[in-house]
């Protein structure tokens, strides 16, 4: 079964075929380090990072680069507000939003680029732009102008005879209605205050839809395979980089566009005066576990609606702790029999529907019930000693192949090792300030991973329980 996916430009699904031999180029939308990523941000990383592993497993190579948006109208408002410059102030974010990545378990990107390292190349871009009769110059500032483009919405859905000719907006962020001639190039003004770059095209700094079109063509080519982020950045974001793109170029963009649906939180959607707004940093301290976030981040198909609710945490952290179990146990035991034809067929009919459903558009919920049938079927024949080292071996090799894409099987003894180091810590900070309540609920979230407290003259250590 061939690679599909649903490319959201044309709206169907479509055959993947690289346009380099077995090279795919693949640019990802990274975060604005405005602040610390919250879930329904993580839900389009992990997305991406399912899309990069399953492109590897598939034979392909695969030279990934997601961008830092370290300037824009919200990184210069943080900046501002916390009243420090505006690279120290993205510094944190952009820490924050690495540490996470680890948390996670997603693979790191070939290339990181920073907005504010390509400002040179964006005034090239826009000049060029301007030569071409695409973007003209108002009161100091440069805007695209849509109505040249001819093919602006084509990504979107967007009708041409919808466009406000000659109305500009010169904000990031948008509604789709706002659809007019966007800022490629912000001249300078005293709410910016110290945040401009003197060029040829005046003092000023770059519009935020640029800095995508002009890292992504500098690292991965005028044309690349793969492009994809969250459905809210269809339009105006991903619009607007086609348009410049393609404008300056003469050639097509990008060939398939991949997009990530809306996370909602307990039915609603995620807002801070809801009370709902999550980041992945506060989930850990509420003691969930940042891999059965995993899970549940890729329990749902990419493009549908995720309704993240802490009975479906719960749920998740039930069914991780079952994939663990038999990945563990597969690991643990020998071979008790002679092989076992049923077993050996199980395991490769599994790999098989595995991928067949991973081929079909990424289909992780799919991918997962042929899973856990292959859990229920495996754990039967163990119980009944009818398998062979040579089966137990295949098994294990199964499970692994699953998991370098999936990523929440196998449990990393440093993982483990370094969070109950954090909570013994925590667990001292709480006894010193004699908030004796929390002591003692961290050391039972300590016990519930499976570890006591031991006082030695080093200091308190976690000794793993026996049983």
């Amino acid at each position: 079964m061939a690679l599909t996916f649903f490319n959201t430009l044309g709206r169907k699904l479509e055959e993947f075929k690289p346009l380099q031999d077995n090279h795919v180029r693949m640019y990802t939308c990274g975060p604005t380090v405005y602040d610390y990523p919250h879930i329904g941000n993580h839900r389009t990383f992990v997305f991406e990072d399912i899309l990069r592993k399953y492109l590897k497993f598939k034979g392909y190579k695969v030279t990934q680069v997601m961008n830092l948006t370290d300037v824009d109208d919200k990184t210069i408002t943080g900046s501002q507000k916390d009243a420090i410059p505006l690279n120290e102030y993205t510094a944190k974010y952009s820490k924050a939003f690495f540490e996470d990545l680890e948390k996670l378990r997603i693979e790191r990107a070939e290339f990181y680029p920073k907005a504010t390292d390509f400002i040179d190349d964006m005034v090239t871009f826009i000049k060029k732009l301007i030569e071409k009769h695409y973007a003209y110059t108002s009161e100091g500032s440069v805007y695209f102008d849509i109505t040249k483009f001819k093919n602006y919405g084509k990504l979107s859905g967007l009708i041409i005879e919808q466009l406000k000719s000659g109305a500009r907006v010169k904000v990031d962020e948008y509604k789709k209605e706002d659809a007019q001639d966007f800022a490629l190039w912000k001249a300078w003004d005293s709410a910016d205050k110290d945040v401009f770059w003197q060029t040829n095209l005046g003092k000023g700094r770059p519009g935020w839809h640029i800095e995508c079109s002009v890292m992504s063509t500098k690292l991965l080519g005028e044309t690349f395979d793969i492009h994809a982020g969250g459905v809210d950045l269809i339009f105006p974001h991903h619009e607007n980089e086609i348009a410049q793109s393609e404008a300056l170029t003469g050639k097509k963009f990008v060939k398939y566009w991949l997009h990530s649906e809306h996370l909602i939180v307990e039915g609603q959607k995620m807002s801070k005066s809801l009370g709902n707004f999550y980041t992945l940093r506060q989930l850990i301290e509420m003691g969930h576990d940042p891999i059965a976030i995993r899970y549940l981040l890729i329990s749902a198909h990419y493009r549908a609606p995720l309704n993240f609710t802490f009975e479906g945490l719960k749920q998740a952290t039930a069914s991780l702790k079952r994939l663990q179990a038999v990945y563990e146990r597969l690991e643990s035991i020998k071979g008790t029999s002679n092989d076992n034809k049923e077993f050996q067929d199980l395991t490769s009919s599994t790999l098989k529907k595995f991928e067949e459903a991973m081929d079909a558009d990424l289909n992780t919920p799919l991918a997962l019930a042929a899973l856990f049938d292959y859990v229920r079927d495996a754990n039967r024949l163990l119980d009944a000693g009818k398998f062979s080292e040579k089966d137990r071996k295949k098994a294990l090799e199964v499970l692994q192949k699953i998991d370098s894409i999936f990523s929440v099987m196998q449990v990393s003894k440093d993982e483990i090792d370094k969070e109950i180091e954090e909570l013994i810590a925590k667990r001292n900070e709480a006894r010193a300030k004699k908030d004796w309540a929390l002591a003692d609920k961290i050391r039972t979230k300590i016990y519930q991973k499976g570890f006591i407290l031991e006082d030695t003259p080093a200091g308190t250590k976690g000794k793993k329980v026996s049983s």
